[in-house]
């Protein structure tokens, strides 16, 4: 804690306190701009504590200091540039640290009948990073006395927080209480359910809460503008020149699409020439018009007026207006249009249909519609051959497979998919048969062991133990053969001659395989045939005995004659798609046909509409979901 400096009155210290609490109180309450109040909190800090000058600095472009506030002025005594640029080391300590940093100005001066002077570097803190410093320029003989300089200047960050708390705390209470009108005014057009009342509504409100001395309310009529509702009248006859102003007035708000404010700032980019009109003729008021949007158009316009000496000069008030009209525009608008009587309304509709239909606009969209109107027609009556396209691939009629024999390791592989093979006689690969051979070494030398055993046996006479040796020996030569029998099957001869499809095992030598799992494909590709995968969507249309024409991926111009065989009347999913298989005799075999090849094929499925094939996928799958 830091003590009471010594040698100074009670009385002159109270008042010293209180003149300190009055000081710090002003400048709480102060409402002046935020270079206003920098520059009065320096003043204040450095009137409490006895500091010669003092500026708030921060971090700009290139980590050069930029001066925010000063006091006294850069140019008046103390406030130079030389002892600013003092401070650039202890203002980057500042910033690492966040800590208060003092350092002395002149402390290579050996004059010890002057006062020391210090330079104080207070951060100034956000909870997150450091925005800036305050930099006091302080006289002082007694460490003490420096502390409790530094007790009262390291306020500083806290007065600031405090003001800009305060700031914030009243941009948000004023847009709460705009905010709060804008929602009393809408809730009062919305309770009417009549348009002349919504208006009326609509006019007084904003009157009464903006001080006006009349609102008016116009909407589009064909070409011009007609005053609809006036604030605190009842009915508006449009032979009065005050109205006929005012119209006027709208309307060149209405062509500009625009907010036309009267008087006029100095650089204003619209023409408010029938505003001052209206202003100068009927009172000298401030005039403020406004466009009512709706989907980019502007079919409605709202004229405010005010005593003289009020214009609209704030722009609050303004987007208070503008937010009230954009609001309450839906409401208005919806009732404009409604609340007229039947025939008013027929002869709107019929004449906003015509306009699209008849009138200049939309050239291209008509002539598109009309194109499109021909062309159904020319669907729906001529006719043309139905196709139905539908994946297949190429499957051979002849085709078997070469699986392990035993579980083993692969040792060798002798073919590649594409080989030609000869059944019986190509060698295909080779299995692993160390272990049978060992195995098989292991059962020789058993079945030799029960053989000795079973002719010691008979020359002792022991004729049990001697069929017993037998029987072991017989049983172990059964293994020895099944062994062998093995040994045989490691080579993996081709069974059929053909061309292997299988894939490429050459990678995978060495790897286990299990007994049953299928190593090589073996098909005869002189006798090809067509799988077809047809949608179940399109299978009511097919029967054997229909042609069609089929393309592989790889010689798509090549196009192949088919003849449907057979349908498989049970369904299957392929691609998560639930699809009937059909088989397709080809009606010519080509060199390139390899089994597994893929592509599209169309089957004809006789003469139907062009409008029936377009639209009967659609059709049915309408017919699907709205079916009760």
């Amino acid at each position: 804690m830091i003590g009471s400096p010594e040698g100074i009155p009670e009385d002159e210290r109270k008042a010293r306190g209180n003149s300190n609490a009055k000081a710090i109180a002003e400048l709480i309450e102060f409402d002046g701009s935020p270079e206003q109040f920098l520059a009065e909190l320096l003043a204040t800090q450095c009137r409490m504590a006895k500091a010669d000058a003092a500026v708030i600095l921060r971090s700009g472009q290139s980590e050069r200091l930029e001066v925010l506030a000063a006091w006294p002025g850069t140019g008046a005594d103390g406030g130079s540039i030389d002892w600013i640029r003092k401070v650039e080391k202890p203002f980057c300590t500042v910033r690492q640290r966040g800590e208060t940093v003092i350092v002395e100005e002149n402390s290579g001066s050996e004059d010890n009948s002057n006062p020391q002077r210090y330079l104080m570097v207070i951060p100034i803190q956000n909870p997150h990073t450091i925005r800036a410093a305050a930099v006091f320029r302080i006289r002082a003989r007694d460490p003490r006395k420096l502390l409790l300089s530094q007790a009262r200047l390291e306020t500083t960050s806290f007065l600031l927080d405090h003001h800009e708390l305060r700031l914030t705390t009243k941009t948000h209470h004023e847009t709460l209480n705009r905010m709060s009108q804008v929602l009393e005014v809408l809730n009062v057009v919305n309770r009417s359910r009549r348009f002349l009342g919504a208006t009326m509504a609509l006019c007084n409100e904003i009157a009464t809460r903006l001080g006006c001395s009349r609102v008016s309310l116009g909407f589009l009529n064909r070409r011009y503008v007609q005053v609809r509702a006036m604030s605190h009248t009842d009915s508006v006859s449009r032979e009065m020149q005050t109205v006929r102003a005012i119209e006027a007035a709208m309307e060149e708000c209405l062509d500009q699409d625009v907010e036309v404010i009267y008087p006029a700032a100095n650089k204003a980019g619209y023409a408010s020439r029938a505003a001052a009109d209206l202003s100068e003729r009927h009172g000298h008021s401030g005039v403020l018009s406004l466009p009512i949007r709706e989907d980019g158009e502007v079919p409605a316009a709202m004229t405010l007026e005010r005593p003289p000496g009020q214009p609209f000069d704030r722009l609050e008030e303004i987007e208070t207006v503008r937010l009230i009209c954009d609001l309450c525009a839906p409401r208005l608008l919806d009732l404009h249009r409604s609340d007229r009587w039947i025939g008013a309304r027929l002869a709107a509709w019929v004449r906003q249909y015509l306009g699209l239909l008849l009138g200049p606009e939309h050239t291209w969209t008509k002539l598109g519609a009309v194109l499109v109107l021909l062309m159904a027609l020319l669907l729906a009556t001529m006719e043309g051959n139905y196709r139905i396209n539908t994946p297949f691939t190429f499957k051979a009629r002849q085709q078997q497979v070469v699986v392990a024999p035993f579980d083993t390791f692969s040792k060798s592989v002798l073919v590649e998919p594409g080989d030609r093979v000869e059944g019986g006689k190509t060698i295909l690969g080779t299995l692993e048969t160390a272990d049978l051979r060992l195995n098989l070494a292991a059962l020789k030398a058993e079945q030799l062991g029960y053989q000795k055993q079973m002719t010691a046996s008979m020359r002792d006479r022991k004729t049990a133990d001697a069929q017993i040796a037998r029987a072991q020996s017989d049983k172990v030569a059964a293994e020895i053969r099944l062994i062998e029998k093995k040994i045989e099957q490691a080579a993996l001869v081709a069974p059929i001659t053909g061309w292997v499809v299988s894939k490429d095992l050459k990678q995978q030598i060495g790897a286990p395989v299990e007994i049953g799992e299928i190593l090589f494909e073996i098909a005869s590709i002189h006798s090809l045939r067509a799988e077809l995968h047809v949608p179940e969507s399109s299978i009511v249309g097919l029967a054997a005995g229909q042609a069609g024409e089929l393309a592989s991926v790889g010689h798509p111009d090549r196009k192949v004659r088919f003849v449907i065989e057979r349908i498989n009347p049970i369904a299957e999913m392929v691609n998560h798609q639930n699809v009937f298989r059909v088989r397709a005799r080809i009606l010519e075999h080509l060199e390139w046909m390899r089994p597994g090849m893929e592509g599209q094929a169309r089957i004809s499925a006789g003469e139907k509409t062009y409008l029936w094939i377009v639209s009967h996928r659609l059709i049915n799958w309408l017919r699907m979901k709205l079916w009760v």
